[in-house]
């Protein structure tokens, strides 16, 4: 689905050249949950934005079905994007407008007509479990529930890949757990691959099937989740993990 090919991001600030992300590479497979995990400042978010061609890669390539992500333009770069959903931390949503116009303000960029706005609307707020907040305004949800908002309006174009970048990180424990649970069903009932960003171990211990832990702009491990939680061979997966050296 996903390979990210020795991917370099470099920026220029006042004080100079900063390298974000330096010859990175991995595999994202059809169907995988994929955990990407390391400390605030590491490489992840603009990992992410990476992806979704918020940021133009300095170096490498990323291939979406073995399309090269940054050699394409105009009308096949939007094709390729629309096959990315994205869920950024903090939500993004339009406080002015309901959560029925959030889901749907996507599919009217891309010029469905209103009956098929309205069915897409209202199957994604029931996938969601959000059918009856359909009238409400961001401002009248918990954090659970607009991070809901926010997955629903990121599957209305039929993505096959969902992007999330902190997903849980301003949730309690039992907010999260639910949170959780849903990105799986939605990850089986309708095969969506999930990229998850985050800092939390307890959340790509639960749900990600492989992963990748990001140490100052590089990728240190990668592998089947359950075999790095037992057993860390890098010193920031150890550290990550509460497992001592040596």
């Amino acid at each position: 689905m996903i390979e990210i090919e020795h991917l370099s991001k470099v920026f220029q600030d006042k004080n100079g050249r900063v390298v974000a992300l330096e010859d990175v590479s991995a595999t994202i497979r059809d169907g995988d949950i994929f955990g990407i995990i390391g400390m605030s400042g590491a490489g992840k978010s603009t990992l992410l934005r990476c992806l979704c061609l918020l940021e133009t890669p300095t170096e490498g390539r990323i291939l979406l079905d073995g399309k090269d992500l940054s050699a394409l333009r105009g009308e096949e770069l939007r094709t390729a994007r629309r096959r990315m959903g994205v869920v950024f931390q903090g939500y993004n949503l339009l406080m002015q407008k309901t959560v029925a116009e959030n889901v749907a303000f996507p599919l009217k960029l891309d010029k469905y007509d209103k009956a098929a706005v309205a069915a897409r609307v209202t199957e994604l707020l029931e996938l969601v479990g959000l059918a009856d907040k359909a009238q409400s305004y961001p401002s009248q949800l918990s954090g659970g529930q607009k991070q809901r908002v926010a997955l629903a309006r990121a599957l209305a174009s039929n993505p096959g890949v969902l992007l999330c970048d902190e997903p849980t990180s301003a949730l309690d424990p039992l907010t999260t757990q639910s949170v959780l649970e849903l990105l799986q069903n939605i990850n089986k009932k309708l095969g969506v691959t999930i990229v998850i960003i985050t800092h939390e171990l307890s959340v790509v211990q639960r749900i990600c099937n492989r992963m990748v832990v990001i140490d100052e702009s590089h990728f240190v491990e990668q592998g089947d989740t359950a075999a790095i939680f037992e057993n860390p061979q890098s010193s920031i997966a150890r550290l990550l993990l509460g497992k001592k050296e040596g």
